[in-house]
């Protein structure tokens, strides 16, 4: 949390249509910085401006609208800040990030009754790993929005190697109440799983905790045989697509 005093602000400046592992880099941005405990962020839109390539973005050019400036700020200390900095450095690419020296006044507070290039994944070869079992209701909620959507995010910010999320066509929890595959029905039960070392995923526990309130969490013991994926490759096909 924010105290009065000195701190570091940061501005990320990056194009709309900017990708990060197949997402908007400024939501991925935004998604890391939420998970990682930053006070607050902003992302605002610009309606014109230019880059190291020297090309005109502006609104005026319909072709181009996709290719809008985008700024992502923040205010941090600059300890948290030189933690966050190297997975902000890739997740930039070819955008700009400035820093400077800022003093923070008085720090936002929570509203009232508010609801509670070395960055390759951790499993790369065979050995021991554990797996991460979350089950939970299709219905539930974080923050108003999918719980299960929200915990992939999460774990995603955290460089979690991989996550699958699996609907159910039956079960029950424990409330007892029975859930199943039906045509109305908006509470099916959810599994989400995902393998990686048993300290990145101990690390996410504290985060999971507040996330899940209804739900069950299992950790287990595995054998990683083989994990091949290289996503650096597959950004560089997409990007020869776009």
């Amino acid at each position: 949390m924010l105290k009065p005093g000195p701190g570091k602000k940061v501005a990320v400046y990056i194009a709309e249509d900017q990708q990060f592992h197949g997402s908007a880099a400024y939501a991925a941005i935004l998604d890391f910085l939420f998970f990682h405990g930053v006070s607050g962020a902003t992302v605002t839109r610009g309606i014109a401006g230019f880059g190291a390539d020297h090309h005109l973005h502006t609104t005026r050019l319909v072709d181009l609208i996709q290719r809008l400036p985008i700024k992502v700020e923040f205010i941090e200390t600059a300890e948290k800040v030189e933690e966050l900095l190297p997975k902000l450095q890739l997740m930039a690419g070819s955008g700009l990030i400035e820093m400077h020296d800022t003093t923070i006044v008085k720090p936002a507070t929570k509203k009232e009754h508010a609801e509670t290039e070395g960055d390759i994944p951790a499993l790369k070869r065979e050995g021991k790993a554990k797996m991460m079992r979350i089950y939970i209701g299709e219905n539930d909620k974080w923050n108003g929005k999918p719980l299960y959507d929200e915990i992939v995010k999460g774990l995603r910010a955290h460089d979690i190697a991989g996550v699958t999320v699996y609907r159910g066509i039956l079960g029950y929890g424990a409330n007892r109440s029975l859930h199943k595959d039906a045509t109305f029905s908006h509470d099916r039960p959810i599994l989400i799983s995902t393998v990686d070392t048993e300290e990145k995923l101990k690390a996410f526990a504290p985060i999971l905790d507040q996330m899940v309130q209804q739900g069950l969490v299992v950790l287990s013991d595995v054998d990683v045989i083989k994990y091949t994926h290289n996503y650096r490759q597959a950004e560089r096909r997409q990007d020869a697509r776009l």
